[in-house]
């Protein structure tokens, strides 16, 4: 049995993607939600509870941690989470393979990698830099077997990002989109099934255990020139896409948790954010999908 915590987009491609290879899967989700599909069981829990999170996962050969807190709730949810899911492999044996991103890299000045430091510049990084860390420790402790794997911005069905949820949406349908970013920056997307494809290599693969991947991801593509592919693949006027001023962020975070919460990590948006995957891709053999695949996914969901 392989286990699935959180039913986003990326718990969902996974949990999808193992079913379809025929194992058993148990989805594991507050409210009880995740893919309706043949092998797939939902179940409803908190799995920032150990005990419960333990209960459920015994007998799983790996657990695959896909959960995404609010926003504006990481330095108070991710911890004990994070917590839970490490008691579980411990209690279980099950490798635990985390979803991640690149937040604990902090400010980097050139393209990202796995052997770049982690030196966090944000409450968010620090989550992150803090839960990988944890993991790492109990795994070099012999306690677990662990792994993290790492992607920039998603694309695809049912990812959330400042381009799908700013941009996108105008320019399909002829108007304007406003991205606070600097739009002509190269900018790293990583696809959401690329993704899951890399959390289950990784967990099949003892040898790449106890140490982060990053997920085969594309050229990075400029916040402009992916709202311009995307107008042309919707059949959409020309993109209009607009900087929208540092300003305007600041008042919508007045009303917007999650608008307050992108304030702090706005240096990702205004510089080159690029990220190396060829250790992955050499790895696993796995080739990152077609951005252009990833936008029309976006654009017909």
């Amino acid at each position: 049995m392989h286990v699935v915590v959180g039913a986003g987009p990326v718990g969902s491609a996974t949990a999808r993607l193992l079913a379809g290879q025929g194992e058993q899967v148990r989805v594991i989700t507050r409210s009880g939600s995740g893919p309706e599909a043949g092998g797939i069981e939902r179940v409803a829990a908190d799995a920032s509870d150990g005990e419960a999170l333990a209960r459920l996962t015994e007998g799983a050969t790996a657990i695959y941690s896909c959960a995404g807190p609010p926003y504006h709730r990481w330095s108070t949810d991710w911890p004990p989470l994070g917590a839970a899911l490490i008691r579980a492999a411990e209690t279980t044996g099950a490798v635990l393979v985390t979803t991640g991103n690149l937040y604990g890299y902090g400010a980097v000045d050139g393209v990202m990698t796995e052997e770049t430091p982690l030196l966090p510049n944000s409450v968010k990084g620090r989550v992150r830099a803090r839960l990988w860390t944890d993991a790492l420790a109990a795994h070099e402790a012999g306690r677990i077997r662990t792994a993290e794997v790492r992607g920039s911005d998603y694309l695809g069905a049912g990812a959330v990002s400042a381009f799908s949820v700013m941009v996108l949406p105008k320019v399909i349908k002829g108007g304007r989109g406003l991205a606070p970013a600097d739009l002509d920056a190269p900018h790293s997307w990583t696809y959401v099934g690329d993704v899951a494809k890399t959390l289950v290599a990784v967990a099949a693969d003892p040898s790449a255990w106890g140490r982060p991947w990053h997920v085969p991801t594309p050229a990075p593509v400029s916040v402009r020139a992916l709202a311009t592919r995307a107008a042309e693949l919707a059949g959409a006027p020309r993109a209009r896409v607009a900087k929208m001023p540092a300003i305007a962020l600041r008042l919508a975070g007045l009303f917007s948790p999650d608008a307050r919460e992108m304030l702090e990590t706005q240096y990702q948006w205004q510089r080159p954010f690029i990220v190396d995957s060829t250790a992955a891709t050499v790895a696993f053999g796995i080739k990152p999908a077609r951005t252009d695949d990833a936008l029309r996914e976006m654009i017909v969901a």
